[in-house]
């Protein structure tokens, strides 16, 4: 794709609205938080105090709708207590000395974007610091009077902490949220399984609530019930419904069996969707009665025989669960002991960030864009004529992100919502003319419309924040002609910064998707050796080794996906990798997963005898994906001679799930191979 066909598709997609669901009571109560905060400014200690209490409300709001699953007062107060200390810390070096100033700012702006590997609600708060920093240190006049605005900052993060803690909305919602999309999610695939029995699935929903279900100490006291189990029970559920399905290791495609497979599959997707409803809204579980009938039918013997017979009963047993553990019981907790632990913020962080720092680290990369922006914008803003000059630097800072179609697309939509917001905004103060009161209740509104529209696109957020900083500015008596025309400038110029910056030294994610795919084609390959290793030694073998394989491969998946929706918007034309052999290989791949979670779905019980070719396949396999994926980084067609002459041999297990599945694995390999060849 060439660079202006990248930039607009870029910029369309920066200034589109998305429909999303709104959350208008977070939204108030963020509002609600700010208006304390600016009323009380007004009536004690001024314009200057309220307005800087404001930015400390106004940011730990924000904070608090990001996608985090860390407690929303932890990130109120992580963002007020940090801009407290970076508003703080930037008085104190540039109230004496411009020089230094510019060395803080870009050591600040520096870690805010290694800041970045730790997730995006870290290098948004952080990137915030780095804005408010530039803000605020043009406000006091004295170190008392900066203390004082610090003082009132976190104030402002504190209060929206605390208006969380008194008035919770809708309790544990987003952990809901995430395990009843997975739930949903597996009922869809079931329903799905009906008609193509080699349906896809996509896992991105099962990490998510895998993600939200890692929780705090105190959190893990107070956890409800039904959000403890119901995960680990999907997890389960997914590859005896793929087993129960796939005619290679389930019942024949056709014939009474099938029918019946079809009747287990539609039970099983309205069990799946009644426990989805069931978790995401608190209600009582409502199952359908003929899905509870089919699943409870006295006929599967007659019908099912092996390992269909078996996927069948497991099948029941775990939606039997399923509907337990769904079902809300007053008063009953989960055991904090049986909880997935999230691990402390601060060691996580740090961990990250040194992870990241290495040469070719993305973040890396991104950090030093930003500091070169930030700096950069700084001089430029200082030496153009206009005031507010922070404000050139703040749009760099605010608009970055790792990579080129977010930054680009948030750039036009900063100056489009800018540009529009302003004018809104100047028009208003124009014709009602209002004083400092009415200033701070215009910008609480503005705020508050922000709160509840910011998921519906940035440039629609961007139009009320514009708005809200008009209205800010006006309750001390600053005159729209003193800040519209500056801050609509020195908008764009911060926003051509970003992109120059971009430009001259760039991450490109394109040159990257053979290292994405090869490093994922090895991950499904460890998964795979490791499920047949459990064939080999059933009563050696852990399972916890299938399942760290599992989750690996499927980081590595989502990494190749989210690479390769990156790697679309690039103005880069040499991928190295083809569109068609992407998709292809990307096609192949899922399949070897879900050919793995086959055999994973019908593993042996500890007693059962061992089976010693399951181990030369293994081995086999490992050694064959680990030598493919090299093969894939140096552009070359990966072979798997190794895993072909075992499953010629003649001495290898017959027809059954071990060897239905293993050809089905060699398939999926020689179809990565063929959607590389040139």
């Amino acid at each position: 794709m060439g660079w202006l066909r990248a930039l607009k598709d870029t910029a369309r997609a920066g200034v589109a609205v998305e429909r999303a669901r709104l959350e208008p009571l977070v939204a108030l109560r963020a509002a609600v938080g700010l208006a304390i905060v600016i009323g009380a400014g007004l009536a004690f200690l001024g314009p200057g105090a309220a307005a800087s209490s404001a930015f400390g409300a106004f940011m730990a709001a924000i904070a608090t709708f990001q996608q985090s699953w860390r407690p929303r007062p932890a990130l109120a107060l992580a963002s007020g207590l940090t801009l407290a200390v970076s508003t703080f810390t930037g008085y104190l070096v540039g109230s004496s000395h411009t020089g230094l100033f510019l060395l803080l700012l870009a050591a600040w702006a520096f870690a805010a974007g290694l800041l970045w590997a730790a997730g995006p609600t870290a290098g948004i708060i952080a990137s915030g610091n780095v804005a408010i920093m530039l803000v605020t240190v043009t406000l006091p006049t004295s170190v008392p009077q900066a203390a004082g605005h610090a003082a009132v900052i976190a104030a402002g993060g504190v209060v929206q902490a605390l208006l969380i803690v008194l008035f919770p909305v809708r309790r544990w919602g987003a952990q809901r949220d995430a395990l009843a999309d997975a739930l949903a999610a597996e009922a869809d695939y079931a329903r799905r399984l009906r008609h193509d029995p080699l349906c896809p699935f996509d896992p991105a929903p099962l990490m998510k609530a895998r993600a939200a279900a890692a929780v705090t100490v105190r959190q893990a006291r107070r956890r409800p019930a039904e959000l403890h189990g119901a995960r680990g029970l999907a997890e389960r559920i997914r590859p005896v419904l793929a087993s129960l399905a796939d005619p290679a290791v389930g019942a024949p495609a056709e014939g009474p069996a099938r029918e019946r497979v079809r009747e287990l599959l539609d039970a099983a997707g309205a069990v799946l969707d009644a426990a989805a409803h069931a978790i995401r809204h608190g209600d009582p579980l409502r199952l359908p009665g003929p899905a509870a009938a089919a699943l409870k039918a006295p006929d599967l013997p007659e019908v099912f025989t092996g390992a269909p017979l078996r996927a069948a009963r497991r099948l029941a047993a775990l939606l039997d669960d399923v509907r337990e553990t769904a079902e809300p019981r007053s008063g009953r907790t989960a055991d904090p002991a049986e909880a997935m632990l999230r691990p402390a913020l601060v060691p996580l962080v740090l961990k990250d960030v040194r992870a990241e720092l290495r040469p070719g680290s993305p973040v890396l990369r991104h950090a030093v864009r930003v500091t070169a922006a930030a700096c950069a914008g700084y001089l430029v803003g200082h030496a153009l004529p206009f005031g507010h000059a922070y404000w050139a630097p703040m749009a760099s800072v605010m608009v970055m992100r790792p990579d080129f179609t977010q930054t680009w697309s948030r750039a036009v939509a900063r100056f489009a919502g800018t540009l529009v917001g302003v004018g809104v905004a100047t028009a208003i103060v124009q014709l009602a003319q209002p004083g400092m009161y009415l200033s701070g209740l215009l910008a609480v509104v503005s705020a508050g419309l922000m709160y509840v529209l910011m998921r519906t696109g940035y440039a629609v957020a961007q139009l009320f924040v514009s708005a809200y900083v008009v209205f800010l500015l006006g309750m001390g008596g600053v005159r729209w002609d003193q800040t519209v025309p500056d801050r609509i400038a020195l908008t764009l110029v911060g926003g051509v910064v970003a992109m120059l910056a971009y430009a001259v030294y760039p991450a490109w994610e394109t040159p990257r998707l053979r290292t994405r795919l090869a490093d994922w084609l090895a991950a499904d390959g460890r998964y795979a050796a490791a499920v047949l290793g459990q064939y080999a030694d059933p009563a050696g073998a852990r399972r916890a080794d299938v399942r760290e394989a599992l989750l690996a491969a499927r980081d590595a998946r989502i990494a190749w996906q989210e690479a390769l929706v990156r790697a679309e918007g690039e103005p880069v034309r040499h991928r190295g990798l083809s569109r068609a052999a992407a998709e292809g290989a990307g096609d192949a791949l899922a399949a070897l997963g879900r050919n793995a979670m086959l055999l994973e779905a019908h593993l042996p019980d500890p007693s059962h005898a061992p089976v010693p070719w399951a181990a030369e396949l293994a081995r086999a396999v490992r050694e064959a994906t680990r030598a493919g994926a090299g093969a894939v980084r140096e552009r070359r067609v990966p072979r798997w001679d190794g895993v072909r002459e075992l499953l010629a041999d003649a001495e290898a297990p017959g027809p059954g799930v071990l060897r239905g599945a293993a050809e089905q694995l060699l398939g999926s390999l020689e179809e990565v191979s063929e959607a590389l060849r040139p």
